[in-house]
């Protein structure tokens, strides 16, 4: 089984790149974000035209979450953090697909640091911590995909020096993430290419796709049922300079058959 995350940094306007995406990579379940769609507004006919059901969490100009599946329709189980009713961004839908339980989230950017959007990065990562130990003590095949907006490594971000003082590479937030692997989660990418220099994001500016000046924030974590069945992860770095594409490259991983 083939699953995926993409951040399209906007599903309408980056519709033609991720149908493309879709027939030439045919994964089976694809993780969404950026939508930047309120919830009337997803390509939902197109989407199905491509062979996909979907379940999406939209939000007007900003933020936006969906999973799509060709091997069964998403059951939805959660949609939205727990842990703050007030949390109004669109940034975690979670569903059953296929035998799996997968949740599709966009961790906030937190920039600029210090300041109100990097405490409140905290604190959804801090709710996203508690609902995995949760999700993770069920023995349930689970994974976690998405923009998780962290290099959790000098290895995972182009010239580290730069990005002391950014939202994406701080201490706090870099340590947030590995509290949530020691729960028992593992980073499927890094998993496979413990050594490799690899990126899932490119900006669009000084030329940093050519330059390859990138960095790792798309992550796919599976729970110990799923480690194990773990066969190949990937970035579809070519999608990245593609037309009117996302600074985003599709990641995808392939899961053996039970």
């Amino acid at each position: 089984m083939k699953i995926a995350t993409y951040n399209v940094n906007g599903v309408n306007g980056r519709l033609p790149v991720l149908l493309r995406w879709l027939e030439t990579a045919e994964p089976d379940i694809v993780c969404l974000q950026e939508l930047k769609a309120p919830q009337e507004k997803f390509p939902v006919e197109a989407i199905a035209a491509a062979g996909y059901q979907a379940i999406w969490h939209g939000q007007k100009s900003w933020n936006g979450v969906a999973i799509l599946s060709r091997v069964g329709a998403p059951v939805e189980t959660r949609r939205g953090l727990p842990g703050d009713p007030d949390d109004s961004h669109s940034r975690y839908i979670e569903a059953a697909v296929n035998g799996l339980l997968i949740g599709g989230l966009y961790l906030p950017n937190g920039n600029p640091r210090p300041g109100p959007k990097f405490d409140y990065k905290l604190r959804w990562f801090d709710r996203l911590i508690a609902h995995a130990a949760e999700l993770i003590a069920t023995d349930m095949p689970v994974i976690l995909a998405g923009d998780f907006n962290v290099m959790p490594t000098e290895r995972d971000v182009y010239k580290p020096e730069r990005w002391l003082d950014d939202a994406l590479f701080a201490p706090e937030v870099r340590a947030a993430y590995f509290r949530l692997l020691e729960q028992g989660w593992t980073d499927a990418l890094r998993s496979l290419h413990p050594d490799e220099t690899i990126y899932t994001f490119w900006d669009y500016f000084r030329n940093a796709f050519a330059r390859n000046a990138g960095l790792r924030i798309d992550h796919l974590l599976l729970s110990p049922p799923l480690a194990a069945r773990l066969r190949r992860a990937e970035v579809d770095r070519e999608v990245r300079g593609w037309e009117k594409t996302s600074d985003h490259a599709p990641v995808w991983i392939e899961l053996a058959e039970q």
